[in-house]
């Protein structure tokens, strides 16, 4: 596995805390046959700077090359991968607490 999916930057508590908000969450980036076009791209870094925490979802054959070039271009952290479904994070500059769903999940707790 490559650095950036064996990171320690989250530690496991944090970890279990974004699996469980994660375990709700929708996939809003999806990689087809065409790989990381500029649009996918640009998608998922307005999905991380928008949302923080977001899935994944991979429709191609070699899933862990994709997930490695996804956490290389967007240094982003991979939280969990299952099958064809990852979770990843990157904190962003300026959370909007209306868009990021950790800073959501936080409010919805009180």
């Amino acid at each position: 596995m490559s650095s950036k999916t064996d990171s320690k930057k989250i530690s496991s508590e944090q970890r279990r805390g974004m699996r469980q908000i994660g375990h709700l969450l929708k996939p809003i980036v999806m990689i087809g046959d065409n790989g990381l076009s500029e649009s996918v791209l640009a998608e998922l870094e307005r999905a991380l700077n928008d949302h923080e925490l977001i899935k994944i979802k991979f429709r191609v054959d070699d899933r862990k090359t994709a997930l490695d070039a996804v956490l290389d271009k967007s240094e982003a952290e991979l939280v969990q991968s299952i099958g064809n479904i990852a979770l990843v994070y990157r904190a962003a500059e300026k959370p909007d607490p209306k868009l990021s769903n950790l800073l959501r999940h936080q409010l919805a707790k009180r």
